[in-house]
């Protein structure tokens, strides 16, 4: 009887053994497989962290290969307070017209707003910046100097005056005389353009240089938390810099400049202003301008709360604006909208 239980223990411990050396085994094997196996898995998941944590430009898709739409948009006062949309355009320049009063070019890249103006008629020598930026021109109207160089330039054109709803379409605003009261659908006038045969691919870069994170600016930039862009007695561009949020709200004639639609004030995250020649076109009962733009001169590019001196060059019509750094360099610009204020020499840029 003790030797059965002596066999018997002897049989438990050498099972116990046999388990205690197969879990050992077993252990030794997982973490040799993982030692082997781990650094490979930790460059992968290493690798899409990089991925997602690596920024991007947000304000335009730098891959897209689609033409933008430059609308034409009324900036006389009593139109103003009506502006709607104004805040997706990823590119804005604002040129002296007639009167001392300003009209925008605002430029909006695979956008679909619904409501975007308040749209007004061509001038001629805002087709030098349609050309540069291989856009859509979207008016509503034209003058007669702006209606020729349409036609002999072949500007692919979105005339309200041709084309109703909806494409283009009236608001009803009391008290508001009716030129200042229409607007335009982006998602529509794709649908025209279309209809119209219009080519679809852009066959230019984007003016400007992006940079997906904080540009380092030249060590002799200059503080710039308050500018004031003035275009004539009536009219200046006024900007007061959010440090916060890292953008200019912007003003015209010191008082906010707010969307229609949400109410809200624009901002601005890049600016560049530099002063140009005008010249009231002889014998033009309107009081039409021109606009010495072709050539080069001297400006500012503004961002973050801190301003740069700036070349810019422009060989021809259809040739894209340079802006360099003094020292040659091309600029690049903040992720976000740009404004581009071409002022009369006879107006001033004051930046503080």
């Amino acid at each position: 009887m003790k030797l059965k239980l002596k066999k018997k223990n002897l049989i438990i411990i050498i099972a116990a053994a046999i388990l205690l050396i197969g879990g050992i085994i077993t252990s030794i094997i997982l973490l040799s497989n993982k030692d082997n196996k781990d650094p490979d898995e930790n460059k992968e998941v290493n690798k899409e962290e990089e991925k997602k944590e690596e920024p991007t430009v947000q304000i335009v898709d730098l891959n897209s290969t689609s033409r933008p739409y430059a609308v034409m948009i009324n900036n006389i006062g009593a139109a103003r307070p009506y502006h709607t949309g104004l805040q997706d355009a990823y590119l804005v320049y604002e040129i002296v017209v007639e009167g001392g009063i300003t009209r925008y070019l605002a430029l909006f890249k695979d956008k679909t707003n619904e409501v975007v103006g308040n749209v007004r008629s061509a001038r001629h020598y805002y087709l030098d910046y349609v050309l540069e930026n291989d856009a859509y021109y979207v008016h509503w109207g034209w003058s007669p100097q702006a209606q020729s160089d349409i036609s002999t330039l072949d500007i692919d054109n979105l005339n309200g005056l041709i084309y109703s709803s909806p494409y283009f379409f009236r608001q009803k605003i009391s008290g508001v005389n009716t030129e200042h009261t229409a607007f335009t659908n982006l998602s529509e006038l794709a649908n025209l353009a279309d209809r119209l045969g219009y080519r679809k691919e852009t066959n230019k870069d984007l003016l400007l240089n992006y940079s997906a994170t904080s540009v380092e600016l030249p060590s002799d930039a200059t503080d710039a938390t308050n500018i004031d862009l003035k275009y004539s007695g009536s009219s200046t561009t006024n900007y007061v810099y959010d440090s916060e949020a890292k953008v200019y709200k912007q003003l015209v004639n010191n008082k906010e400049h707010t969307d229609y639609e949400t109410k809200e004030q624009y901002t601005v995250k890049n600016i560049i202003a530099y002063q140009v020649g005008n010249t009231t076109i002889t014998g033009d009962n309107k009081g039409r301008q021109d606009l010495d733009n072709i050539g080069s001169g001297t400006g500012y590019f503004i961002t973050e709360g801190k301003s740069i001196p700036i070349t810019w060059e422009k060989d021809s019509r259809s040739q894209q604006t340079v802006y360099r750094y003094e020292d040659g360099t091309e600029i690049t610009v903040n992720d976000g909208n740009t404004w581009i204020h071409i002022i009369p020499k006879s107006g001033k840029i004051s930046i503080s």
